[in-house]
């Protein structure tokens, strides 16, 4: 079993053609994606990789069944993608545009919520399985950093991924599915909607998180812990512990407000709920291996 994705899932890509599109397509497909059709409105009737592209996303599913949509489409056009996949009756779609208007934001997380269907990202690398399926673009050399294993992995920043994953491989452990919300305001999906998948996932024995100043989604986590919807073992660790006060740090969602949001706050909510905060990343390995009582490295 796995978290959003896995070599069963079919995956119809929009924004096929574009460089980004036809590039990280390759690579979902080498490690096994089941990549099933491709839409570029004007290019139906083109291949990529083998893979048939159409003019919509409806015109592709008469052809092909598919569970997922990857869209490689610029901010401009994410609304009107999600929404042509959502109308399609797709009910799992990552979208990777950074910088899709906050307005626009809203109305994907909406539109997706009352569809009983799952958006991740903007702004995110999307999400991945290791050794069966990936869903947006994850480096070329991730065989060596995105291990097979049981460690369910969130996260809002895409520079330090690959860095506290690689501590977590480096502990003895790997990945069951990593999940990258984004680091936008109004995220698709929050980290605590994603937190009964994990529950449930009976290849997923423990979750790390890794978050950042701004925005409550971690306080929501400890929430979650705290009222049993989330029973295993979580570790975490944020990024922005010396942030000033307003500011707002690279993502659209990392600004302190009104005193809500820092580190500091986070931390604490973590941890009364019982979750172990790393104050750097080489202590993720560790704090696995404490929280599942397997002593230390």
């Amino acid at each position: 079993m796995s978290v959003f994705i896995d070599r069963n899932t079919r995956v119809l890509v929009q924004g096929i053609t574009g460089s980004e599109g036809s590039f990280w397509t390759k690579h979902m497909r080498g490690i096994g994606t089941q990549v099933v059709a491709g839409v570029t409105p004007g290019k139906e009737g083109q291949e990529v990789e083998g893979i048939p592209v159409y003019h919509t996303v409806r015109r592709a599913l008469r052809e092909h069944e598919a569970d997922a949509a990857m869209l490689f489409v610029p901010p401009r056009f994410t609304l009107d993608a999600v929404f042509e996949a959502l109308d399609s009756g797709i009910r799992k779609i990552v979208t990777i545009a950074d910088g899709i208007p906050l307005q626009e934001a809203v109305q994907i997380r909406r539109a997706a919520l009352s569809s009983g269907a799952r958006v991740i990202g903007g702004n995110t690398s999307g999400v991945i399985t290791p050794g069966k399926a990936m869903m947006g673009m994850f480096p070329y050399w991730i065989e060596r950093v995105y291990k097979p294993g049981t460690i369910g992995v969130m996260t809002r920043s895409g520079s330090l991924t690959n860095e506290i994953t690689a501590m977590i491989v480096r502990g003895g452990f790997g990945v069951s599915t990593l999940v990258g919300v984004g680091g936008d305001a109004v995220p698709g999906t929050r980290f605590a909607e994603m937190l009964p998948d994990f529950q449930a996932d009976p290849d997923t024995e423990a979750v790390v998180i890794i978050g950042e100043l701004g925005g409550t989604m971690e306080e929501e986590v400890a929430e979650a812990m705290e009222g049993g919807v989330f029973t295993k073992p979580l570790v975490a660790f944020l990024a922005g512990r010396t942030a000033p006060e307003g500011k707002r740090m690279g993502h659209a969602g990392a600004i302190v407000s009104g005193g809500k949001g820092t580190v500091k706050s986070k931390i604490a909510a973590l941890e009364r709920a019982g979750a172990y905060v790393a104050d750097r990343p080489s202590r993720i390995g560790e704090l696995l291996r404490t929280a599942l009582g397997r002593g230390t490295v």
